[in-house]
């Protein structure tokens, strides 16, 4: 507030910048596929992703098993979910992958279309997404969530038919939540993994008695 000749007061207001909101998820995962002229390293995924490798990852990953692939294909993407998952449960702050990971590589045109699949399904979740009741206080989620992300991702290399697919997706679900902070999601992600290991069991279980029956009427 300052004094004006004649006796008026004006008050100064002086403007405070606007907090940028962080980048979503979906948006660092577009400039990579758009500034790719080469072959895109695990490596060079963990350097863009800084901090948040080890969330984003379990993203990522989780999300690449949802492409549909070839029978066989989820043991090979799977791993790569467990190592990270399992960095997550034990308190690690940034992602560690073994070098013959963090070598492999897309091409250009392959990291694109892979993104080109997974991107608009990731956007079109976190236009729902905020930070909202999250029940954990600092690092303690991350263990958490770790913890289910790993167990969702050791069912998600099991060889079952379809079966790789619900957990996948709980599994991008809950890594989802940590990075926003939300507790909804966090939610929903758990459930859905809940409801996929009573198939996966319900299936395996299934399997086991029709095998045992079969042996059973052969014998």
């Amino acid at each position: 507030m300052r004094q004006e000749p004649g006796g008026y007061a004006e008050t100064v207001t002086v403007a405070t910048p606007r907090q940028r909101r962080p980048r979503r998820l979906s948006e660092l995962f577009a400039q990579l596929a758009r500034d790719a002229n080469g072959p895109v390293s695990v490596a060079a995924i963990r350097e863009a992703l800084g901090e948040r490798s080890l969330a984003a990852f379990v993203v990522l990953f989780a999300g690449l098993n949802l492409i549909p692939a070839p029978p066989g294909a989820s043991a090979i993407l799977g791993l790569p979910l467990i190592i990270v998952s399992a960095q997550m449960l034990i308190g690690a702050r940034r992602a560690w992958l073994p070098g013959f990971i963090l070598r492999r590589s897309l091409s250009a045109e392959r990291f694109r279309a892979a993104m080109e699949w997974i991107l608009p399904r990731l956007a079109s979740v976190e236009r729902y997404v905020r930070p909202r009741l999250w029940p954990f206080w600092r690092r303690r989620g991350e263990r958490i969530v770790g913890a289910a992300a790993f167990v969702l991702a050791i069912v998600v290399t099991l060889p079952i038919p379809f079966g790789n697919w619900l957990p996948a997706l709980a599994t991008a679900l809950i890594g989802l939540s940590l990075i926003e902070r939300d507790g909804v999601l966090l939610a929903i992600g758990v459930l859905v993994g809940l409801v996929s290991i009573g198939i996966v069991v319900a299936v395996v279980g299934a399997a086991g008695f029709a095998a045992q029956a079969a042996l059973g009427w052969a014998f």
